[in-house]
């Protein structure tokens, strides 16, 4: 039936359910994650409303455009903010049919360069069969005035693609898929994305980034595929294996783990989970290896590669002569002490000496303990032999960092092996590999298995590699744990320097990141410090604190930026204390007002200090980045970020790789170091309390350190060193083969 705007406010009237029609004449507010939707919609003359009225249409739906006729069932409500509206539990969208709802639809930013004046022509020309010509019969278009065979081409092209995705929206809609992961979906498929994913929705886990297991298996459930699916089930081995190496850094899980977990997951029989999973051994999507109490070691294919292929790696460059006379280190190391002006520490010289009498060497220490010292010596000792040196990194704060202290250039890995988005590979591989004659590679335990393995596929035969960094940190936030089994292994000669020379008679940084390391209490001074411990006893003060600290405080008295020296570290996503809450309520005070896109519940403004989540090759931008909002697009939806100057576009499907980075994650902060750290430490982290994660912390900071939190959290961080091990197995792969003369082992 049609319903009439109920004058009277009672309980029944509220209560009641109906149906409203009318036509959208404005998208007041559209969530593409969840389909929350605000509409002004304008009521036909058959409403019982004046004619001419509009009213205020609440719900979820998938995708909407002004001039589209909409039926909605559900209740009229009393907002206390905006009054009068319609709470609708289901929302239909259909094209319009009367003339001006067609142009208005075509001149909603449907297409691609149709605004008011063009729409009022096409429409004016087919009147109420516009868009039937739009869709059946395109060449007509010729018969509007003034439209000339390219703009005709284009407009061709966006009907049609509209159409795609307007099929693939109403598919989504009812099954729960967003806006923004069904865009993706149908630039990853095409225009058969719906049967693509209709014949086989797990498809969706392996193929794009950020669609789970969870959604998947909502979707196949729903088009009728049987829970005892071999489909499932096989879909079901590989998110285990996916999940554990992502979230737990793991290589590889036994047999019998894999499918318990599994059954767990799917309640599929252990029995049809074994078919599933040789299954997969057959199509050589999963590897096995071994066999023991708990079965076999089941590896993804990709991760078992990238373990044999960085193991063959080395073997390879540990195996191959260097192209130059062999440099007298004794001779070496005291030409450099008498340029630099200064003698080296003993276990300085020793790691010298070693990097440059071993083709592969491992430099390992914490802050302070002359890292830099060793890779500066290297560079300028093999440049005076004028042998080319390249410096690289993970990220690109970490890049940046040792261009500054080395004072030569320095880059980051993935632009070092430079993607090729015409062949989808890193441009040096092993077919074309780099150009130099030593690497230098620093904070090398932020380094994966699968960057490791294309890192190593790129490097010369010939090549000299040092690999520097700090194991008592976090591991790689990817699978793997490539630094700790490359030591492990003995195969690579490596040198741990543990003397610290960067301190002075103020200086707690350093200090109390030894401190931690060692177990040990920390020091906290009265005074003047580049260390403090502030006390906040509950989460609700804790934030207020923080707050406090980054807007006014810091700034205040150390003339500090908060945008752009400031970086609250947190070890946790979810809760008050954790980077989600954080960085809501920093925004509100750092960035509270201005033209904002939104996508879920996050805002993005000019000003917004933003990190990239994942590895996107095509713009040129990695997992960690951390750059600027440039420019928003209310209209598209879209950013443009800038990443140390350079400016990338974000469209509105794109959103989902951004989070705000006013707050980040201890383990995101790995490679990075800024002028001021608020690192929040509170039992509201329990679970995450280790030591590694708070040394990780304090080694970030560069000019100041401010802990926030609870002491009994701090003395938990300090004193849990229990560190679950990675499953991996490149060490093993690496013992097999012949150690470097001896000299593989690490000296402490």
């Amino acid at each position: 039936m049609t319903a009439s705007v109920p004058e009277s406010a009672s309980a029944a009237s509220e209560a009641a359910t109906e149906t409203v029609e009318g036509t959208v004449q404005s998208v007041v507010y559209h969530n593409d994650e969840n389909g929350y939707t605000v509409l002004t919609v304008a009521a036909p003359a058959a409403f019982e409303l004046a004619k001419g009225r509009t009213f205020t249409l609440v719900g979820k739906t998938q995708a909407v455009w002004e001039g589209e006729d909409v039926t909605a069932e559900g209740q009229w409500v009393t907002d206390k903010v905006h009054g009068r509206q319609f709470k609708a539990t289901a929302i239909t969208c259909v094209a319009p049919k009367s003339v001006a709802g067609i142009e208005r639809y075509l001149a909603s930013g449907l297409i691609k360069g149709v605004g008011k004046v063009l729409a009022h022509r096409i429409v004016q020309t087919f009147g109420e069969r516009t868009l039937d010509v739009l869709s059946h019969q395109s060449g007509r278009l010729r018969e509007v005035p003034k439209l000339g065979r390219t703009k005709i081409e284009q407009i061709r092209a966006s009907w049609h693609a509209n159409e795609t995705l307007r099929d693939a929206m109403i598919f989504g809609q009812t099954y729960g898929i967003s806006v923004n992961k069904m865009t993706k979906i149908v630039r990853r498929y095409g225009p058969d994305a719906v049967a693509i994913v209709k014949a086989n929705p797990y498809r969706l886990c392996r193929d794009l980034w950020g669609i789970g297991f969870a959604t998947a298996d909502r979707i196949a459930l729903s088009v009728g595929i049987p829970k005892d699916s071999p489909l499932r089930a096989r879909a079901a081995i590989a998110y285990t294996l996916e999940t554990e190496a992502e979230e737990a850094g793991h290589c590889w899980s036994y047999e019998n783990n894999l499918l318990l977990h599994a059954h767990e997951l799917t309640e599929i029989p252990v029995e049809i989970l074994g078919e599933a999973l040789e299954q997969e051994l057959r199509e050589r999507r999963v590897v096995a290896e071994g066999t023991g109490e708990e079965g076999r070691r089941i590896y993804l294919y990709p991760l078992w590669l990238a373990e044999r292929d960085t193991a063959s790696g080395v073997r390879r460059i540990l195996g191959s002569p260097v192209p130059f006379r062999a440099i007298d280190a004794d001779k070496a190391v005291v030409w450099w002490e008498a340029c630099a002006g200064f003698h080296l520490a003993a276990r300085q010289r020793e790691a010298l000496t070693r990097s440059l009498t071993n083709k592969f060497s491992i430099i390992t220490g914490g802050p302070g303990v002359g890292k830099t010292t060793i890779i500066r010596a290297l560079a300028d000792i093999y440049s005076a032999r004028g042998l080319k040196i390249v410096l690289a990194a993970p990220t690109g704060r970490a890049a940046k960092r040792m261009a500054e202290s080395v004072g030569r250039p320095a880059q980051t890995i993935h632009r070092l092996l430079k993607w090729n988005p015409v062949t989808n590979r890193f441009t040096y591989n092993a077919e074309n590999p780099c150009e130099g004659d030593v690497f230098i590679f620093d904070e090398t335990s932020m380094i994966d298995i699968r960057l490791a393995r294309d890192l190593f596929a790129a490097l010369p035969s010939a090549a000299v590699v040092v690999w520097v960094g700090d194991t008592d940190q976090l591991p790689s936030v990817g699978p793997g744990c490539v630094l700790g089994d490359f030591i492990k292994s003995g195969a690579i000669a490596a040198t741990r320097l543990d003397h610290i020379f960067r301190q002075d008679t103020s200086g707690l940084i350093v200090r109390n990141a030894h401190h931690v390391n060692a177990g040990e209490p920390l020091e906290v001074r009265p005074g003047e410090s580049d260390f403090y411990f502030v006390r906040a006893e509950d989460p609700e003060q804790c934030l207020k604190r923080t707050i406090e600290f980054m807007t006014t405080r810091i700034p205040n008295k150390f003339g500090l930026d908060p945008l752009r020296d400031v970086q609250v570290l947190t070890p946790m996503r979810r809760n008050l204390l954790g980077t989600e809450n954080l960085n809501c309520e920093l925004q509100k005070a750092l960035n509270p007002t201005g033209d904002a896109v939104v996508r879920g519940g996050t805002l993005f403004r000019v000003g917004d200090r933003v990190m990239q989540l994942r590895n996107n090759y095509d713009k040129d931008v990695y997992n960690g980045d951390v750059g600027f909002v440039q420019a928003v697009s209310a209209a598209d939806r879209s950013l443009i970020v800038a990443f140390d100057g350079r400016p990338v576009k974000y469209e509105a499907a794109d959103l989902d790789e951004l989070v705000l980075s006013y707050a980040t994650t201890i383990h995101k902060s790995q490679g990075s170091e800024y002028p001021a750290v608020i690192v929040l430490i509170h039992t509201q982290h329990y679970v995450m309390l280790q030591r590694n994660l708070l040394y990780t912390a304090l080694t970030r900071g560069k000019k100041l350190v401010l802990l926030i939190g609870v002491p009994f959290a701090v003395d938990r961080a300090i004193q849990n060193n229990v560190v679950q091990e990675r499953r991996t197995s490149l060490a093993e792969r690496l013992v097999q083969t012949s150690r470097v003369d001896g000299k593989g082992t690490e000296t402490k």
